[in-house]
């Protein structure tokens, strides 16, 4: 960028040892470096600005452009309908909501109780303070102290 030869250099330090001095220079010398980065970091982060606006711009672009393809697609190709040539049957057998009861033999060696069983009134559930009873056969709450009641 400068085209500064070797001895044009030599001739700007000779002249600032002579006008800013010796004792001087050196403060001199920093402080100019001081202000040389101050000037960089500006114009970088100025720099940097320019180049995210660019950045995002051309971003908005390329999204505008991927938008308008991948409308252009899927008017050309319409995903089928995933339960178009189901029968009744196979349609029904998906609502299915299987039991999951837990294994006596299982049961007997788990390392906690076994939570009662409720039964329920009028909203699936009656009696109790919080509207909860155990089922006959079941470990019971507090109210029976605790015991079983089979």
């Amino acid at each position: 960028m400068f085209d500064i030869a070797p001895s044009e250099l030599l001739l700007v330090v000779i002249v600032a040892i002579v006008v800013i001095g010796p004792k001087d220079l050196p403060l001199a010398l920093r402080t100019a470096g001081r202000w040389i980065g101050k000037v960089r970091r500006v114009s970088n982060h100025f720099r940097a600005g320019i180049e995210t606006m660019i950045r995002e711009a051309e971003m908005e672009e390329l999204e505008k452009k991927w938008r308008e393809q991948n409308a252009a697609i899927m008017a050309a190709n319409p995903t089928p309908d995933p339960a178009a040539g189901q029968t009744v049957e196979a349609a029904a057998d998906q609502n299915i909501v299987k039991d999951h009861a837990v294994d006596p033999l299982i049961a007997a060696h788990a390392p906690t109780d076994p939570v009662p069983a409720l039964t329920g009134g009028q909203d699936g559930l009656s009696g109790g303070q919080d509207g909860l009873k155990p089922v006959e056969g079941t470990l019971s709450g507090p109210e029976t102290g605790g015991a079983e009641t089979r």
